[in-house]
């Protein structure tokens, strides 16, 4: 394990409109990536559909059409507009990204449930129904556990891995997030905002404005926007956080892929020091701490994440 802190950087600053629909057969979503121009933003990237197991899940996808692509998985409670558009359409300059919700999340169909493994399983299934015999991942908070499972379930379906804002199965500590979550949206009452300021960002006068930058950046999509997160999928993905928290770990050893890590240096939500333990743990792993920042460090420091995660992906 290799370890990077980056201390002298500085941070700058119901569903509609379905435009295309895949059968969940290879060349059918293919066929549809190929006819999106290459002008093709995060802000208005083709929302479509695909038939996994009986029930349709939601994507978009945008960049290159050659090459391993990138698939994100996302946060709690995260649909695909909370996808930051720095990260996407950065990442997209190089690389074909993929982003979904998974089974029951936003517009996808079915119930989520209430376990990482189960969800791995239906990215896994995700992945294969699109005809994609090897990816990368990137995975996001509780993106980043289920992309774990996906490496662990499914270890020839990966190539490479990145990891943010996340930490390993039975850390410790992130079976309270339910007390977390609870005291954030209290705030945000409160204050009548979101409750990822109090979440992802410091409430320092440098992760105040990292906020606003954030939140900003998430309105840029104006139409064709996702579903909202439903209630069952609030208490399900909380569920699972909690099991998962409470665990027995996992034998990060089988996990070979390269794996690049990612946190704030302050992480209220899943605390650093798990995303270290997880680096020591991982065989092949990179950690990259940002100063003076949290959950969101990789939105508070997109212009230093961007082209760490395309150098990594490029190896």
């Amino acid at each position: 394990m290799s370890t990077t802190n980056t201390g002298t950087a500085t941070a700058k600053a119901p569903f509609a409109g379905l435009e295309a629909t895949a059968s969940g057969r290879a060349n059918t979503a293919k066929a549809a990536s190929q006819r999106q121009p290459r002008t093709v933003k995060w802000a208005n990237a083709p929302t479509r559909t695909i038939d996994v197991g009986g029930a349709l899940f939601v994507y978009r996808e945008l960049g290159p059409d050659t090459g391993v692509p990138v698939v994100f998985l996302h946060h709690l409670m995260a649909v695909l507009d909370d996808w930051d558009p720095r990260v996407i359409d950065g990442i997209a300059a190089q690389r074909r990204v993929i982003a979904f919700d998974n089974r029951g999340v936003g517009a996808s169909e079915g119930s989520v449930p209430r376990s990482i493994e189960a969800m791995g399983q239906d990215a896994i299934a995700f992945i294969r129904a699109l005809g994609h015999k090897q990816v990368d991942l990137l995975g996001f908070s509780l993106g980043g556990a289920v992309a774990q499972m996906v490496a662990l379930q499914a270890p020839e379906l990966v190539r490479r891995i990145v990891l943010a804002g996340t930490g390993p199965r039975g850390g410790g500590g992130v079976d309270k997030i339910n007390k977390i979550a609870a005291l954030a949206y209290l705030k945000a009452a409160f204050t009548l905002s979101d409750p990822r300021n109090f979440l992802f960002f410091p409430r320092t006068p440098e992760g105040k404005r990292a906020a606003k930058d954030y939140f900003s950046r998430l309105k840029e999509r104006r139409t064709n926007r996702d579903k909202g997160i439903s209630m069952q999928a609030r208490f399900a993905q909380l569920a699972a956080i909690k099991a998962a928290g409470q665990s027995e770990p996992d034998d990060l050893s089988q996990i070979t892929q390269p794996v690049l890590i990612a946190n704030g240096d302050n992480d209220l939500m899943v605390a650093s020091s798990l995303s270290a333990d997880m680096a020591r743990r991982l065989p092949n792993a990179t950690l990259t701490l940002y100063p003076d920042s949290g959950h969101g460090g990789v939105f508070q420091y997109h212009h230093i994440f961007v082209p760490a995660v395309l150098n990594f992906l490029a190896d």
